[in-house]
């Protein structure tokens, strides 16, 4: 079940009804509500895999709640040590184990040595990845007595598999959000409209920017040899503005729905494609990653004390893990490479970058940017020098490379044209609102107010893409 499809409607429209009937005087049907709602939506997938987020919730509350009353500092270690390994040792054998053993072989291979080894073949679960970090911040949190473990299960439960987020995030940290669950919470039609707002525009980044730009993307990296530089630059721009409103959207969606039951999530994107630097690019892409691997890899290792060596080393070991993290391929590692290289130049010019102007500050960012979606993006790393070195190379004419690209997928020009169009559209329509007092600008004016959220549902509907419908692309991660 994913956000885009009409039985996730329905599933929405039964779950709100289900939460906000008063069955119960004090609301105490609203947590089993909340968490059975999380299981069937994630058990939709694949209802195998429930088992293992059951399995690995239970882990981080009993660890939680055993490091809390450890009778001494060895307790503690030993427990937290138990809550990192098992959910870490789950993540490795579902989404890394193949991968190194795949890279193992290749390397025996490329010596003449004969490897016996086997993979396992196992589907990747769905969000792993963000639930298991979700997991290790909590009893981590609690060892570092920020927080205060749950003794309320159910209550946790739903807390760890909240559905809007469970399956890409953002990455909740119980200090933000397990509050907010315990908490009864009243129904605010403030906060609902406030959510169908979010939910709208995040259907429109999806279904009419993300998905119709998706087929355009698909085909020009998997034939980058028949496109001059040109299209291939557009290629990379394109995707640039496919994965931002793909996961931008997502986040949007999911804000949205969790306003809908009185609850906030992070904020995970603040006009990133605005930044001017690699450091400010970070600040506001997947923000909830970011401050993830800052909080509990990059600053356990030192930060940026201890010398320069140090803040070199753990700089690089940040953003080789963030890569990983984004999945088994050394396309990723590389991508947080040269993420992590490049804010390590930012650092050694100072304010040498700081002195040009605002302009070409943001220009060298971009290009930074786009080479690594270009990793990022690739099925393989000579995949992806190949396309660099395609752009820049002269091709055929535009219009025999736009017939090259919309006839297979009948696809008229206007239609790329427009893609591009609702792309930037959305790029300068934050930068518009995120200006001082534009939000109370527009809550003065119901007439604007609603002729842009009209708008929008007719953009949706004329635009969006209903039929095959694709999955989210942080879904894989």
């Amino acid at each position: 079940m994913i956000f885009n499809e009409p039985v996730f409607v329905a599933f929405l429209v039964i779950v709100f009804a289900l939460y906000w009937l008063p069955f119960t005087r004090n609301g105490a049907h609203k947590h089993p509500v909340l968490l059975a709602a999380s299981y069937v939506f994630y058990g939709w997938w694949d209802w195998r895999y429930l088992g293992l987020i059951i399995f690995c919730s239970l882990v981080a509350f009993y660890c939680g709640l055993a490091i809390h009353r450890a009778a001494n500092e060895r307790q503690r270690k030993g427990y937290l040590l138990f809550s990192i390994v098992v959910p870490l040792a789950v993540l490795v054998v579902f989404k890394y184990y193949d991968f190194f053993v795949y890279s193992l072989l290749e390397l025996g291979q490329d010596l003449g040595l004969t490897l016996h080894l086997h993979t396992l073949q196992v589907l990747l679960p769905v969000g792993i990845s963000f639930y298991t970090f979700q997991a290790l911040s909590y009893t981590t949190d609690i060892y570092r007595r920020e927080i205060k473990p749950t003794d309320q299960l159910v209550t946790f439960l739903a807390f760890k598999a909240f559905f809007p987020q469970l399956v890409a995030g953002p990455i909740e940290r119980a200090p933000h959000f397990l509050p907010q669950i315990e908490a009864r919470r009243p129904f605010s039609y403030a906060n609902a409209v406030h959510g169908c707002r979010l939910m709208l525009t995040g259907a429109f980044k999806k279904m009419v920017v993300a998905d119709r730009l998706a087929p355009l993307v698909d085909d020009i990296f998997s034939q980058q040899e028949t496109f001059g530089g040109l299209f291939n630059l557009v290629g990379v721009v394109f995707f640039a503005l496919q994965i931002y409103c793909d996961f931008s959207g997502y986040s949007d969606i999911a804000r949205g729905v969790a306003k809908l039951f009185n609850l906030d999530l992070v904020v995970n994107f603040d006009r990133p494609y605005a930044a001017r630097s690699l450091r400010e690019f970070w600040s506001r892409w997947h923000i909830s990653l970011s401050t993830w691997f800052r909080d509990y890899v990059y600053i356990p290792l030192g930060g940026n004390r201890n010398g320069w060596a140090r803040h070199v080393r753990n700089l690089l070991i940040t953003f080789l893990l963030s890569g990983l993290w984004h999945g088994a391929n050394w396309t990723f590692v590389f991508w947080g490479a040269l993420h992590g290289g490049f804010l390590i130049v930012e650092r050694l010019a100072k304010g040498g970058l700081g002195r040009l102007p605002g302009a070409m500050q943001w220009a060298i960012t971009m290009v930074v940017v786009l080479v690594g979606w270009v990793f990022f993006r690739a099925d393989n790393i000579g995949h992806a020098w190949a396309y660099l070195g395609r752009m820049m190379e002269h091709g055929p004419d535009l219009i025999h490379q736009l017939h090259r690209l919309t006839r297979p997928n009948e696809i008229s020009p206007l239609s790329v044209l427009l893609s591009g169009l609702f792309g930037f559209a959305v790029l300068v329509a934050e930068r518009l609102t995120a200006r001082p007092g534009f939000s109370a600008w527009f809550e003065q004016r119901p007439v604007v107010r609603r002729l842009s959220y009209a708008s929008l549902v007719a953009l949706v509907l004329l635009f969006g893409v209903f039929a095959d419908q694709s999955a989210f692309i942080y879904f894989q991660f």
